[in-house]
């Protein structure tokens, strides 16, 4: 059976990370590229505040291409036509379908759906309407380790930034916030997944605290209205 051929956008997190380990078990898709969204100008993922040398580590410790959409002036206008540049792009060797790690944002899911229907594309959303608590249980028991890289302060603390996504982690959690970050508690990056050729050794460098500064591009939005002031980021590197 001939498998479709899809994007996957990319943040390197665990919601994209486990949605990557449902698709390659799937028989009926063929993930060709992996897409993420950079800030052009320090060359870090978009609200998360990845460095771009961490994500291509991923890449190509999993073995997928990368396509990168550079955003300079950080509003939404921007990303917006150049993400339309890149997917029209790849729509023109014959991909036309875009998955998501979305889970249960719907505001966020018609959004992705109509942006793609305007260039005559179409979203799959693997581990949508999943549990959130029992996913992150699923992804640790499985052997995914994940490392926070940005939390919002509406939310969690600055101590919450490095800490790394384990049972002890999920215990701890305020049952406020939700146990896979989807209103926008928090971000992170994983350093070891079942796909991965070889893990990611890594260290937590500096942790740095930005207001908050709407339509920027600059950090990752509240979904929700929590006393948002800011975000805590902690540098993620590469080991020597």
């Amino acid at each position: 059976m001939s498998r479709t051929p899809i994007i996957l956008s990319w943040s390197g997190g665990k919601d994209s990370s486990y949605t990557l380990y449902e698709l390659l078990k799937d028989e009926n898709y063929e993930v060709k590229y992996l897409l993420s969204t950079f800030n052009g100008n320090n060359r870090r993922l978009s609200m998360h505040g990845v460095r771009e040398a961490l994500i291509e580590a991923q890449a190509a410790s999993i073995g997928i291409p990368l396509l990168k959409v550079y955003v300079y002036e950080g509003n939404n206008q921007e990303y917006e036509r150049q993400m339309e540049k890149t997917l029209l792009t790849v729509r023109s060797e014959g991909i036309t379908t875009v998955a998501f790690g979305d889970i249960f944002l719907e505001d966020l899911r018609l959004y992705r759906e109509e942006k793609m229907k305007s260039i005559g594309m179409k979203c799959i959303f693997p581990i949508w309407d999943k549990n959130t608590k029992e996913l992150l249980s699923d992804f640790i028991e499985k052997g995914f380790k994940t490392v926070i890289c940005c939390v919002n302060d509406g939310y969690l603390e600055e101590n919450w930034c490095g800490k790394i996504i384990d049972k002890i982690f999920l215990s701890k959690l305020p049952s406020s916030v939700d146990p896979c970050g989807e209103n926008g508690e928090f971000h992170s990056f994983c350093y070891e997944a079942p796909f991965f050729k070889t893990d990611l050794e890594i260290k937590v460098g500096e942790t740095i605290y930005k207001p908050l500064q709407l339509n920027s591009g600059s950090h990752p939005t509240p979904i929700k209205d929590a006393g948002t002031k800011g975000f805590w980021f902690c540098d993620l590197l590469l080991q020597a």
